[in-house]
């Protein structure tokens, strides 16, 4: 029965196909979609909803995630399994690939576009590779003492000035670390941030790093124009007096919506989005939603905001209006809803529905189903106007 699901996936995935895909083009509408139990990738646009091209051979994508180089060529993919894979959207195969850890949670691209950096659980610690040819240029080790263990490295992005940023979740340490001299990565370390911090992201000016806890409620907040200001916690109460729900997935920082006043965000153990004034990172509201927020994605135009779910409630999409604050859609997509992405005017969100092995492309203005495509076991979906944005 198994075989032949996969057969009719197979097929389903060649009728999809356009005779056309190799023909030449630009990349400003391309992406890719992560075929994660088969270690594949789907090349797609979305100028007209395709599939232009299967790669396979990437390994353990179970938790896998990408940047773009700046010409928005190439898509370098980190997959669970310590693999670093340089795909070229336009041929349709890999470039090149590399085994650089054991247990790799994702990565960045320099401002430059000539590093890419890989941030691991194990052995713990980062590692810079030349985007050219995956050379490696820097491995920089997570320890909060000289002779201590290693830490799980989580929330790695880029930042103005040839800088990454990333926490350590064993050491509750936030690290800066200068690759403007590759040969000489120049590290500044922020201790004592809060517990467990487990993701990480930085707003899309480059400013302001933030760290989500694990440990305790609150964020902890790094503003990188003043550093020597040091680490502060925000939202340290959200949660107080209340009892914390089983977690079986952890929000995602890099979902967090922006928009021109509020930041919206997943509150961690509950059924709940918090909104919070960007001036001065106060609370400004609590919006209940239907189960645990994962991603919390604003549309471009920053007027919506599109919520999806922890297990068991993961089969739902919540559609927020940001003027109102209320939620305005609510809409079964299907079993295992796991990444969304916009378009990038936002005309259109595309959904990867793992348990029906679909992604599924909906309308924002009317949330209204457009089209489906096959795709087997997809999570991540990715799109190369990431390739000019700060953090993504």
């Amino acid at each position: 029965m198994k075989r032949l699901a996969r057969l009719i996936l197979a097929i389903q995935l060649c009728l999809s196909l356009p005779a056309h895909s190799a023909q030449l083009r630009g990349t400003g509408d391309l992406g890719i979609v992560i075929e994660r139990a088969s270690g594949s990738v789907l090349v797609v646009e979305h100028s007209n909803d395709s599939i232009l091209h299967r790669i396979e051979g990437l390994g353990d994508l179970s938790h896998a995630s990408a940047v773009y180089s700046r010409d928005a060529r190439y898509a370098f993919v980190f997959g669970r399994d310590g693999g670093l894979t340089k795909i070229d959207l336009l041929t349709g195969k890999i470039d090149k690939r590399i085994i650089q850890g054991g247990n790799a949670i994702g990565g960045a691209i320099s401002q430059d576009g000539s590093l890419v950096a890989v941030s691991n659980y194990e052995p713990g610690g980062v590692k810079v590779f030349s985007t050219a040819d995956l050379s490696l240029v820097a491995d920089i080790p997570a320890r909060a003492q000289a002779d201590g263990e290693a830490s799980k490295t989580v929330g790695l992005v880029d930042a103005p000035g040839q800088r990454f940023v990333y926490s350590l979740f064993n050491a509750d340490q936030i690290w800066i670390v200068d690759m403007s001299d590759p040969t000489r990565p120049a590290i500044e370390k922020f201790e004592d941030i809060g517990s467990m911090p487990y993701d990480g992201l930085i707003s899309a000016n480059g400013r302001t790093y933030m760290a989500g806890l694990f440990g305790e409620d609150g964020l902890a907040m790094l503003d990188l124009w003043q550093p020597e200001d040091g680490v502060k916690k925000v939202l340290p109460d959200y949660g107080r007096g209340e009892e914390r729900l089983p977690v079986y997935k952890m929000p995602h920082l890099e979902g967090w919506a922006m928009t021109d006043k509020h930041a919206f965000l997943p509150a961690v153990g509950h059924h709940r989005v918090l909104v919070v004034n960007r001036d001065n990172w106060s609370e400004a509201a609590r919006i209940e939603v239907k189960g645990q927020p994962v991603f919390v994605m604003a549309r471009p135009d920053g007027r919506q905001v599109w919520v999806n779910f922890a297990y068991p409630d993961n089969q739902w999409i919540q559609v927020i209006d940001v003027p109102t604050m209320q939620v305005v859609h609510t809409l079964d997509v299907g079993k295992g809803a796991l990444h969304m992405e916009f378009t990038p005017r936002g005309e259109k969100v595309w959904i990867s529905v793992r348990d029906e092995d679909q992604v599924k492309i909906f309308d924002t203005a009317n949330a209204s189903l457009q089209k489906t495509l096959p795709a087997g076991k997809p999570s991540g979906i990715f799109f190369t106007n990431r390739a000019g944005r700060t953090g993504l």
